[in-house]
């Protein structure tokens, strides 16, 4: 997959829309009282940040959280 900078994704207009961003559907499911909305362990919004800092590229939380369980990674 070929992952972007978060200049290119911001001038595409999609930085505060999934995959790239879930607080919105997040706030909006608690405002709603809806069950079942997908939240992000911290550990995958600080692995994200790591990646972006160290490759300058910004990679969709799923993705990240797939990686992680792949290396082995688990909810603690």
């Amino acid at each position: 997959m070929n992952y972007l900078t978060r200049e290119s994704i911001a001038a595409q207009g999609k930085l505060n829309s999934p995959p790239y961003s879930y607080y919105s559907s997040i706030m909006s499911a608690i405002a709603k009282d809806k069950d079942g909305i997908k939240m992000f362990h911290s550990d995958v919004y600080y692995v994200r940040a790591a990646i972006e800092k160290k490759l300058n590229i910004l990679m969709p939380l799923p993705d990240v959280e797939r990686i992680m369980r792949e290396e082995g990674w688990t909810k603690k």
